[in-house]
């Protein structure tokens, strides 16, 4: 049953090729495909949910995008096991991916919460966590 499950997300961004090229790489990491592609726009794809990304138009690129303004704060996917975290933790740093909180990583949320925190070309905030094993 899918009820109350999230359909898709739909993320303006300020560069479609960067962020295309950097979700992209990251979704299709966590088992996403690539789901639709248009001049303005492109969405992955993962069972019934998929996340679309367009590129916003010029005139609203004047305020830029921070994640502790009104609005989304940040997007969490589940990660299979924290080798899993720590093998994205080490691809997110040779691809020169700024970690969040990286003086308390992999415990920056808690010490039952075992994740990584990054942030996208647009400095969403974004979290990749081992659920929780209670």
């Amino acid at each position: 049953m899918s009820q109350g499950l999230i359909h898709h997300i739909e993320l303006y961004v300020s560069n479609l090729k960067i962020s295309a090229d950097f979700w992209g790489w990251f979704l299709e990491e966590l088992g996403y495909q690539v789901h639709q592609k248009w001049d303005r726009g492109q969405s992955w794809k993962l069972g019934e949910t998929y996340i679309v990304f367009v590129q916003a138009e010029e005139k609203y690129l004047d305020v830029a995008y921070h994640r502790c303004r009104v609005g989304l704060n940040h997007l969490a996917f589940h990660a299979s096991s924290r080798q899993q975290v720590e093998e994205m933790t080490s691809k997110l740093k040779d691809r020169n991916v700024r970690i969040l909180y990286e003086d308390k990583h992999p415990f920056a949320g808690g010490t039952d919460h075992y994740a990584v925190y990054f942030e996208d070309p647009d400095r969403m905030k974004v979290e990749l966590v081992v659920p929780s094993q209670g």
